[in-house]
């Protein structure tokens, strides 16, 4: 199985600069896919999952466009092919 990860550029110096990522997850879920996103980028992840190893607060995921706080969180499906986009929240004033 293949996924795309897309990241902002915010992220992506996390990742050697690359702001799309070719994972083969071992698993058919985000978690999956994060672990996956985990070994070739500890700290990439550290900003994406806090200690217990859930999606911190303020950074939203979808995949192929569903917001996966709404669709499963961790469990949700990741099908082959699928995008998962990763967005740190903005704030401000």
């Amino acid at each position: 199985m293949s996924v795309q990860v897309l990241l902002p550029g915010a992220l992506a110096s996390l990742a050697g600069g690359a702001k799309h990522l070719d994972l083969e997850p071992a698993g058919e879920t985000l978690a999956d896919v994060l672990d996956a996103l985990a070994a070739q980028h500890p700290l990439l992840a550290r900003r994406i999952r806090d200690e217990t190893g859930q999606v911190r607060r303020f950074v939203n995921v979808y995949v192929d466009g569903d917001d996966v706080r709404f669709e499963g969180g961790l469990a949700t499906a990741v099908r082959d092919g699928a995008e998962v986009q990763v967005l740190p929240s903005v704030a401000g004033g």
